[in-house]
């Protein structure tokens, strides 16, 4: 069987989303009307806030660490005790230790906005965390499997069905990690589950993007992470393999 199709059986509870989208937009999931539904996006961002903090101190730390080295190196240069080789490497430290605390802070900020959000969102009522994340995850598979049913949509942009290509094998990487990490409305669900599954959708919401613009022949620029990347190439391998292994089984068939 296509690897894709294959995939594409895996995931059999998305049919009612993809069947609903034209007329409800996703498929409607029970909600959870309890304290621990409300504070669960809320809880996950503080979490993540924290996480944050801690990382961007340790970012910090390492980049102070550089510079301190740096001037040793530099010292050690002018009293000819290494070359102009170590200086070099040690600013090159430096820098990618400065730009990743950078980094760092940015995302501190970041999860500040989210636990802002998040709180508000609490206080406004309406649908749960939960809901609107697996609506979310809903919605865009809903958009993939119409590249896979659309007969139009297939021809037009073959690159969307295939696993061998780079874009591609990243978003089905991140497909199957999102419906691992993937929450049930019904169950005690813990903040850093949330955290966990809401990763998973942003990361396969960016590469389902990617994808997209990959398969219209658009400049696609490395946004997601190194490990997913990583991951992707070793399914598109795979993907490859299984494709000439089918391949030479027809050829053999009289």
């Amino acid at each position: 069987m296509d690897p894709i199709l294959l995939l594409a059986t895996e995931l059999w509870w998305v049919a009612p989303a993809a069947a609903g989208v034209g007329a409800s937009g996703y498929a409607i999931v029970r909600r959870r009307g309890t304290v621990n539904g409300r504070r669960l996006g809320y809880d996950a961002a503080r979490l993540e806030l924290r996480q944050a903090q801690v990382e961007a101190r340790a970012a910090a730390d390492a980049a102070r660490i550089a510079r301190a080295d740096l001037a040793r190196v530099t010292a050690d240069r002018a009293a000819a005790r290494v070359d102009a080789s170590a200086v070099a490497s040690a600013r090159r430290a430096l820098r990618d230790a400065q730009l990743a605390a950078r980094a760092a802070a940015a995302r501190v900020k970041a999860s500040r906005v989210r636990v802002s959000t998040e709180r508000s969102s609490m206080s406004a009522g309406g649908t749960s965390p939960l809901e609107r994340l697996r609506g979310r995850h809903d919605a865009l598979l809903a958009r993939w499997m119409e590249y896979e049913t659309d007969p139009a949509r297939a021809i037009a942009f073959p690159q969307m069905s295939d696993g061998r290509q780079p874009a591609t094998a990243a978003f089905l990487v991140a497909l199957r990690r999102a419906r691992d990490a993937r929450l049930s409305p019904d169950s005690r669900n813990s903040p850093e589950e949330f955290s966990m599954y809401r990763a998973a959708v942003e990361d396969l919401e960016r590469a389902f993007d990617i994808a997209e613009r990959a398969a219209r022949g658009e400049r696609v620029d490395a946004e997601l992470p190194d490990a997913l990347w990583d991951a992707a190439r070793t399914f598109a391998i795979r993907t490859s393999d299984s494709v000439i292994a089918w391949t030479m089984r027809m050829r053999r068939r009289p």
